[in-house]
């Protein structure tokens, strides 16, 4: 029988939870309680009670208590059940997690969920899912449900909502069903300035029989490929647009997180990796433009993005970051380098045409790159050239067939 992970907090929610717990009982499921409270009784016994996850967290329950800070309660309790959670998932002592909340509660149960790998069923019913989700969610494949009212005692619509909301993590765990025609998954890094290079080389991928995966390199894209590489789905990795470090660096609205470019690298997937886009920090349209900018070469993409040419000094701050997450690969790998332009706008006549710019890049990056796992490939091409697609490819090709 499949067993369902409650996370929450059985004061404050208490008869939520214990109605969500005899749903799922009764679409046949098992389940393991995590309470997660901080104040008054516990409104049923939990399998895992909160003096437990107050301890995983480095705390005493009391402790936490006497301090009386709600912001620091959230944070300790939050962090000593995804502390729990992970080692009972290591064990395979739940099929799925479900959590219900507010602000609080929401952040208590996501924090977990971010936790477990892409595919492992995650349920959480929250006031906030109508809103941005980004905080909850992150680049995991976290279900959220609105909850409509507030949860705050059980009425028509709150049991209505509850009871779907365990039901559907009851159906999520017994999804056995295996995906047919399985082909090695190969993920790759796309932005519009970089999709002709993209298209070509997913189409030389696809007849040597792979499937891939292509994620729009806007911050989440980025986040998301990383997951499932962590997660260990993926063959292969062809990060051509890595331009997510762009935003990351000078303070553009796509950024992907410091630890970009580190799940390949760590895991030992093979991968090739290029410069593209990395001309470019996004914004969105152009009064949206920091103030401090405003002097600088920009580019209306269209009326909700605005992009801003890389400078000299970016361009070698860039070049050195990206050596320096390379340099922690594991496994064979490549960069590749397009020394006559790095996307479509950045060649002659075009509005970031920047050799100084793209050699401040280069030097950088080679300077830098000292990992001998990691081949450097210089070409006389643009990054959309043919040429230089198909020889990304094709390299990650050898890698993987050789790995």
């Amino acid at each position: 029988m499949k067993t369902v992970a409650i996370l929450g907090t059985l004061d404050t929610k208490g008869p939520e939870y214990k109605f969500l717990k005899e749903c799922i009982v009764k679409a046949g499921c098992e389940t393991l309680v995590i309470d997660a409270g901080i104040k008054g009784a516990p409104y049923f016994t939990a399998d895992i009670t909160r003096e437990q996850v107050a301890e995983a967290a480095g705390e005493s329950l009391q402790a936490i208590v006497d301090k009386d800070d709600r912001g620091y309660a959230i944070e300790m309790m939050r962090n000593g059940a995804a502390k729990i959670v992970m080692e009972l998932f290591g064990q395979g002592k739940f099929d799925g997690i479900v959590s219900l909340g507010g602000t609080a509660g929401t952040t208590i149960g996501s924090y977990s969920m971010q936790k477990l790998p892409v595919g492992f069923p995650k349920l959480q019913v929250s006031t906030v899912a109508s809103g941005d989700t980004r905080p909850y969610v992150g680049a995991k494949d976290v279900t959220m449900m609105y909850s409509v009212v507030d949860i705050a005692g059980l009425n028509s619509i709150s049991k209505k909502i509850i009871s779907n909301a365990g039901y559907a993590i009851a159906g999520m765990v017994a999804n056995d069903a295996a995906i047919a025609d399985e082909k090695p998954l190969i993920t790759a890094t796309m932005f519009g300035v970089t999709t002709p290079c993209v298209n070509k080389a997913r189409e030389y991928l696809e007849e040597k029989g792979y499937e891939v995966l292509v994620f729009h390199a806007t911050g989440t894209g980025g986040q998301s490929m990383e997951a499932l590489v962590e997660a260990g789905f993926i063959k292969g990795v062809l990060d051509i647009t890595t331009t997510e470090w762009c935003d990351e660096l000078v303070g553009g609205v796509f950024n992907a997180g410091p630890n970009r470019l580190e799940a390949a690298a760590k895991s030992g997937v093979p991968q090739v990796v290029s410069a593209g886009a990395l001309d470019m920090v996004n914004f969105g349209a152009m009064d949206t433009v920091p103030q401090k900018f405003k002097g600088r070469n920009l580019y209306v993409h269209n009326p909700t993005v605005t992009l801003m040419r890389t400078t000299v000094e970016e361009n070698s701050e860039l070049g050195a970051v990206i050596s320096s997450k390379l340099n922690m690969c594991t496994n064979k790998a490549a960069l590749m380098i397009p020394l006559k332009g790095v996307s479509l706008i950045d060649s002659p006549g075009k509005p970031f045409y920047g050799p100084e710019e793209d050699k401040a890049l280069f030097n950088a990056l080679k300077t830098g790159l000292n990992n001998p796992n990691v081949e450097i490939i210089e070409l006389d091409n643009e990054i959309n050239d043919t040429e230089f697609a198909v020889a990304m490819a094709e390299k990650l090709c050898r890698l993987i067939e050789t790995n």
